[in-house]
């Protein structure tokens, strides 16, 4: 500690002291700087002193003393000046803080007048002088607590206001005393003047009452004419068991969402470049997706398990004007039909039991402004269809055990990979709800009639694994990549992805070849191998070979032109081949 942070008191007192004593005054700390002094050594504040002096003798001894015969006694036996010394006399007492001296009180006589005023009383002197050092003591440590209550304020000043959530302080009565800078943001500044009144949501006097900590609640609020939904906390902080304050913590519901969908990586960004391709069916569908993007209808894709469906609707989420706000995924095939609507609608506190305090936020509130993925929506229960179809038609959702209607903004892309004509004949998906989704028709073509796309495919995977797995495999063998062009892929893309990463894991050398692929897949290859010993008719090959082609270039006109330009047919001939062997 030092004194000179004291400096005026320091000053104040040693004039309080020359006033009662009538001695000249000079108090040092324990750098032997000058920190304040009285009469002759007025001009001297702020110089240092002799490291030979007699305050160096009392900093070093930690004792009190009387000097009555200057130049004789034992502190003056190192100053350099003690033959020229002008003093009459000499009193010192140290000043200390815990045990440690920071300075010393120094009486300094220089007529015999003011010796006599100095040696007339010394015990009463001394003990005078001891409390002046102790109360100089305590304005130090108070001005050192001062201090250090003024940074803990100011640093908690500055946590307050970088906390990400609104922080509101109240009193028992709900008078707010203090507010950071996310509050005013969340409830906006025009309501800063009346703060107090937003206390009225939180019920102030029953948890004081019954000494309740609230989780997660929610209220309304309107900034500038538009509602948002607000969620707040509560806790008290007690004193002798009771109530004095309450700290609220706030947080927009839209902002919340946000931070799940980073942290959880459902709004992982996907574009229409990641999804690898360079056959003529990718490509045309690749260019209709992107189409879809652009509005903000329905899409209902179609497709095999294993095609890529969701890396579509990623991608036209992150093509599209709701890139900025959130994508969600939920699979309707994955979670139990019990818990599947509140997954996507979400409860209220105690709409069922075990049911979580405060309740949950459902899929649809977590996509709000955004996009949800509704996949395997074939497989979605009949009753919640009709709740799904209302969502469409209305733009509302009403949680489980709610007694309100949540008005939301989202776009909904759904995906199957069965024939949901078929199901609704069936009756075993709504005719409305189908119609509803499939405003825009996404058809995802297999792997098998994507061939070209497959040594693409297979060596990005390659990639990805021996980075993964840290490997170093250079090439996949020119036979395995013909029987990947041959190979039925009732897994498509996922199950390539699959094979890839055994084979990667197997390899004993730089180049995957057939002995390094699951045996369900050489067993499949040696069949094949036998089968090219068996001669067939033309009729079977013909059958054969349109069909080969038809699954690489598909079904479109465009398709057709290029199927018949590969066979060396025309687009008649292949159509009427088609019907003939049924295709």
């Amino acid at each position: 500690m030092q004194l000179f942070r004291i400096s005026n008191i320091v000053q104040r007192i040693a004039e309080a002291i020359e006033s009662v004593i009538n001695v000249d005054v000079t108090i040092i700390d324990n750098k032997l700087n000058r920190i304040a002094a009285t009469g002759l050594y007025t001009e001297n504040i702020g110089a240092r002193i002799n490291d030979k002096s007699v305050f160096a003798y009392a900093l070093k001894s930690g004792e009190s003393f009387i000097i009555e015969n200057p130049r004789i006694h034992k502190a003056c036996s190192r100053c350099e000046k003690k033959e020229s010394c002008r003093e009459f006399a000499q009193v010192c007492c140290p000043i200390k803080v815990n045990g440690t001296i920071i300075g010393v009180i120094g009486l300094i006589a220089f007529d015999e007048k003011q010796k006599a005023s100095i040696l007339s009383n010394k015990h009463n002197l001394l003990e005078f002088l001891s409390r002046m050092a102790d109360l100089l003591a305590t304005k130090l440590i108070e001005k050192k607590k001062s201090e250090e209550i003024k940074l803990l304020i100011g640093e908690l000043e500055v946590l307050f206001d970088s906390i990400d959530r609104g922080l509101m302080l109240v009193d028992a009565e709900g008078n707010v005393l203090h507010y950071n800078s996310k509050a005013i943001e969340i409830l906006g500044k025009e309501h800063i003047d009346n703060i107090n009144k937003i206390t009225r949501h939180f019920d102030i006097k029953n948890i004081v009452s019954k000494k309740l900590n609230i989780r997660n609640k929610e209220f309304y609020h309107s900034i500038n004419g538009n509602n948002f939904r607000i969620v707040y906390s509560v806790k008290p902080i007690e004193v002798n068991g009771k109530i004095v304050r309450l700290v609220i913590t706030l947080n927009k519901i839209n902002e919340i969402i946000n931070v799940v969908n980073d942290v959880t990586g459902a709004s992982m960004e996907m574009n229409f470049d990641d999804i690898i391709g360079e056959s003529i069916s990718i490509k045309m569908v690749k260019d209709y997706a992107k189409k879809a993007a652009r509005s903000s209808s329905t899409v209902l894709i179609q497709g095999e398990s294993g095609t890529g469906k969701e890396l579509f609707a990623r991608a036209i989420h992150f093509y599209s004007d709701r890139r900025k706000y959130p994508f969600i995924p939920i699979n309707c095939a994955a979670i139990p039909e019990n818990l599947l609507e509140s997954e996507l609608f979400g409860y209220e506190e105690g709409a069922f039991t075990g049911a979580k305090k405060g309740g949950k936020t459902g899929k649809f509130e977590l996509a709000n402004k955004g996009t949800i993925f509704l996949d395997e929506i074939g497989d979605m229960p009949l009753h919640l269809q009709t709740k799904l179809l209302r969502v469409l038609q209305e733009n509302m959702i009403e949680r489980v055990g709610g007694k309100r209607f949540i008005p939301i903004d989202v776009r909904i892309i759904a995906a199957t990979n069965k024939n949901l004509e078929k199901r609704v004949e069936e009756g075993e998906f709504r005719d409305d709800l189908y119609y509803r989704l499939n405003v825009i028709p996404l058809y995802i073509p297999p792997l098998r009639e994507r061939i070209d796309d497959i040594p693409i495919l297979a060596y990005k995977f390659l990639n990805k694994f021996n980075y993964k797995l840290g490997k170093n495999i250079s090439h996949i063998s020119e036979e395995v990549l013909q029987f990947f062009k041959n190979y039925d892929w009732p897994g498509n893309v996922r199950e390539l992805e699959n094979i890839i990463e055994y084979a990667v894991n197997m390899a004993s050398s730089n180049c995957i070849s057939i002995n390094d692929l699951p045996n369900r897949i050489k067993n499949k290859h040696v069949k094949n191998m036998a089968a090219d010993d068996i001669i067939i008719s033309i009729q079977d090959l013909e059958k054969r070979e349109i069909s080969k082609a038809i699954r690489k270039f598909g079904r479109t006109k465009k398709g057709i032109e290029e199927a018949a330009k590969v066979l060396g047919i025309s687009r008649a001939t292949i159509y009427r081949k088609l019907k003939k062997y049924s295709i």
